[in-house]
């Protein structure tokens, strides 16, 4: 089996920062892109950030100069800072990782659970 755990999410006034993570368990062979997405309050889900197993990232426009993606293969893990946090990034934030489980297997898309981030004003 394979998961995906977010954790760090909160509640936190405008401008404030929060760090989310997420790690990958179970019985893997390889993850390859790792994204975070969210969803607002009667909003369907968008993405906020890619980030490729080399570190490259990727970010919506919403997110840019605010937010900081990157991954920590050894303990498959990714990670988004986010600062100076407005009321309008209030959401949940998912984790999304495509992971290869064996080497007969493709990579396949992941979700984690979610986790709530409630920014203030």
């Amino acid at each position: 089996q394979v998961q995906l755990v977010e954790s760090g999410g909160g509640l936190v006034q405008a401008g404030g920062s929060l760090r989310l993570s997420c790690a990958a368990s179970g019985s893997f062979l390889s993850i390859g892109d790792m994204g975070w997405y969210r969803q607002g309050p009667g909003k369907q889900r968008e993405l906020v950030a890619t980030v490729t197993s080399g570190g490259s990232a990727h970010f919506a426009d919403s997110a840019k100069g605010r937010f900081t993606i990157s991954r920590d293969n050894a303990k498959n893990t990714m990670y988004l800072q986010m600062n100076s946090l407005k009321p309008e990034d209030t959401a949940v934030y998912y984790c999304n990782a495509r992971i290869r489980r064996t080497a007969w297997t493709g990579y396949n898309d992941y979700w984690g659970q979610g986790t709530q981030v409630t920014v203030s004003s």
